[in-house]
């Protein structure tokens, strides 16, 4: 292992899951292409050296900044040539980061916060373009035809001092453009709205809100709303309004803040000029709970309005449309599903939850979609591990369908319980339809990763596990999965980086609940791949005096101990309880589980698959 200075350059597709959905064939067969006959031959012209490829994305070593930059800019230009002619949705368009950093060199791999800032940078730079760090347009100014623009200091995420950002693009670009400005089309960044109700587990109701009037926006066809993952990465920081629209490439930002107390609920909100840092609209509403749904109403249209746009008759009929017009069930859902989207699938007390809070929910308003689909994820969720509570799930999905034929979590949870029961083709079709309807859906990502995952395609599980991962920042459940994803794939740089993002989730629950079972078990996981199997050992000691029956984070340590702490034999005494208890989807998931690759061919691993297997089929067909 050796450290030096070196220029990183990352490239990501802009849209690629995206357009993966729609063509998974042709759009791979496209990007092969693209590499092949105008990517790589750039790259190689400047000495460029490709040291990781992440299906879409790529990580390339340059000597010299000013070879790193004329390759990006070279390359954006063949790039707007080749696709030009495209419809915008099915354009190949990279982003691009470029750093100059301290490096860990390490057999073939390179990896450190040179590479890190490098792709935040690239997540940074509009489609199309390019984003420097400072150091970089600093050796590269006067060597290159390019005009540089300053966004500013920006802190990005595992990063602890800011970078200093700049875009880069040709001067003949420059120069067209310098005359007038491109007429920009009017777009909002929804902050996370601040919780001000004196009680961290009201956090809950300040996201669901902050996420409802995204959603109701979204409907609005005359303005671009930038998405839940991208506005929810400044929850709960002291943000320049200026800086977030700079960053986000959005004209205007809504912020405001929520206060929930007994029956009534005061909202905040006030619209900011980007550019200008001037309120456009604010406004404060003190009114009984049971009002939130016309508060919302009356926000939405009141931004239309003070952006001067129009809104049609059928948008503002779908912005009033909601799952439920009682307040009660949408709260009771917006528990619930922060108890799903923080948590474990298989965890059965979690589960047990979830249902009672959505069966009260549907009590309340018998025809609340949403309800009965996360209803139905909590079962299967359950089954898999502890045996199915009746039909697994199949009844309440059926029903969310039956109210709402369109509702993509429905058709996600309906593909998982398909899945369980061996019908393997019918679930890739309402997985596929999930998918088309709701692309931005945490629930549904989730649902489409794990059934990837059991299915054996990795690179399919890793694409809808990264995009949970963004979509909410409590899913530490979907990072853990990254793990095992490219551990199994030999991408140790990435199994690490995941491994960053798990810990770092996993601590922030902990906080707040130290005997957060599911969370210890992805985080021992975690502290191991970073190296500290002894404080992983630790963790996993002191979980099971706690919570010794909990299966799942028996199933977790035992990944742990097989795969990255290499002791096969703590690993199969861990898993021996499970397996003994275990329904037939996690004696089925033990099986496929490249964590346990190491010891498919240990007697002992298969005799408790084999015992496993007879305990349920004599339990199926009793003498």
């Amino acid at each position: 292992m050796q450290r030096k200075l070196t220029v990183i350059f990352s490239a990501d597709v802009v849209g690629y899951s995206a357009m993966m959905e729609r063509d998974e064939a042709g759009t791979l067969a496209r990007l092969k292409e693209n590499r092949k006959s105008l990517f790589d031959p750039r790259v190689a012209a400047q000495g460029g050296r490709i040291f990781k490829l992440m299906g879409d994305g790529v990580l390339i070593e340059f000597a010299s900044a000013t070879s790193a930059v004329a390759c990006a800019l070279d390359i954006q230009e063949a790039m707007d040539a080749a696709e030009g002619h495209r419809p915008e949705a099915e354009r190949l368009r990279y982003r691009i980061g470029i750093n100059l950093g301290d490096v860990i060199i390490e057999a073939d791999d390179i990896y450190g916060e040179g590479v890190n800032v490098a792709a935040r940078l690239q997540a940074l730079a509009p489609v199309g373009g390019i984003a420097l760090s400072r150091n970089v347009r600093d050796q590269v100014a006067g060597k290159v035809a390019a005009a540089f623009h300053d966004l500013g200091p920006h802190t990005v995420k595992n990063i602890e001092a800011p970078v200093h950002v700049f875009a880069v693009r040709p001067q003949s670009a420059a120069a067209a453009t310098s005359g007038a400005e491109r007429v920009q089309k009017v777009s909002v960044c929804v902050l996370p709205f601040a919780n001000m109700s004196g009680d961290s587990e009201q956090e809950y109701f300040s996201d669901g809100i902050s996420e409802d009037i995204i959603t109701d926006l979204s409907k609005v066809s005359a303005l671009s709303v930038i998405a839940r993952n991208s506005a929810f990465q400044f929850k709960g920081k002291n943000v320049d309004v200026v800086q977030v629209a700079r960053q986000l490439g959005v004209t205007h930002v809504l912020e405001g803040s929520v206060r929930k107390a007994g029956g009534r609920v005061r909202i905040t909100a006030q619209l900011i000029d980007g550019a200008k840092n001037d309120h456009v609209w604010a406004e404060r509403y003190d009114r009984n709970l049971d009002d939130i749904f016309a508060i919302q109403d009356e926000i939405s249209e009141a931004i239309v309005a003070a952006l001067k746009l129009k809104l049609l008759p059928e948008e503002k009929k779908a912005i009033e449309m909601r799952g439920t017009d009682n307040v009660e069930a949408y709260n009771l859902f917006l528990m619930a599903r922060q108890e799903y989207a923080g948590g474990l699938e298989g965890d059965l007390v979690r589960a047990r939850t979830i249902v009672r809070l959505c069966t009260r929910a549907t009590e309340i308003d018998p025809n609340y979609a949403r309800a009965w689909a996360l209803i139905a994820l909590a079962l299967v969720g359950a089954g898999h591990t502890h045996g199915s509570e009746g039909d697994g799930g199949l009844a309440a999905a059926d029903r969310a369908l039956a109210l709402d034929p369109n509702l993509a979590e429905a058709h996600a949870v309906k593909s998982l319980v398909f899945s369980e029961q061996a019908r393997h083709e019918e679930a890739l079709v309402e997985m596929e339809l999930a998918l088309r309807l709701d692309s931005e859906s945490h629930e549904v990502n989730k649902a489409a990763a794990r059934l990837y995952f059991v299915r054996q395609r990795l690179d399919g599980a890793i694409r809808h596990y990264a995009k949970a991962v963004e979509l909410v920042e409590l899913d530490f459940s979907s990072a853990g999965m990254l793990v095992t994803c490219h551990t199994a794939l030999g991408d140790h740089a990435a199994a690490r980086g995941a491994a960053e993002i798990t810990l770092a989730r996993v601590e922030k629950v902990l906080a707040q609940d130290r005997n957060n079972s599911a969370a210890v078990g992805h985080g021992a996981d975690a502290l191991a791949v970073l190296g500290q199997g002894e404080r992983a050992k630790e963790w996993m000691a002191r979980a099971l005096l706690i919570d010794p029956e909990n299966l799942g984070m028996r199933y977790n340590f035992a990944c742990c101990l097989a795969v990255h702490l290499k002791d096969a034999g703590a690993a199969i005494d861990t898993l021996a309880p499970v397996l003994a208890q275990s329904a037939i989807g996690r004696i089925n998931y033990t099986k496929i589980d490249p964590d346990f690759d190491s010891l498919r061919d240990d007697p002992r691993f298969q005799a408790m698959i084999a015992e496993a297997e007879a305990r349920l089929a004599a339990a199926k067909d009793p003498p």
